[in-house]
């Protein structure tokens, strides 16, 4: 699958849970990118940030897509998972506005996913 096709799904599965202000930023024409994508999303609160994180992983393992590598699911500011080329930052806000991975990669292009209205 296109890994760009793939961010997209994945910021579907994150709208389920609720999540909120979702960013792909599309490394693809980067020489040596670590990923082809990040999908980027925040959540309210810790437990948020672990549902969100789990529902994508449970979907995609449902799928017979495996993560490579999860971190974060201690401290649950910033869940990381892995799908090689493709990698999902669930963020708490705060944690999102320090980080601001967007303003790190500021010179790639970034799609925006719409929230949901309801």
């Amino acid at each position: 699958m296109d890994s760009l096709k793939f961010a997209k799904m994945i910021a579907e599965i994150i709208k389920t849970k609720k999540g909120f202000d979702i960013k792909i930023i599309d490394m693809r024409k980067l020489s040596g990118s670590i990923a082809d994508c990040f999908v980027i999303c925040s959540a309210d609160a810790d437990r948020q940030v672990k549902a969100i994180a789990d529902e994508v992983d449970d979907r995609l393992h449902d799928q017979g897509i495996r993560c490579l590598h999860k971190e974060g699911f201690d401290s649950l500011n910033w869940a990381l998972l892995d799908y090689f080329d493709v990698v999902v930052h669930v963020f708490r806000a705060e944690a999102r506005s320090y980080y601001n991975l967007e303003k790190l990669w500021g010179d790639v292009p970034v799609i925006k996913i719409a929230d949901d209205e309801n």
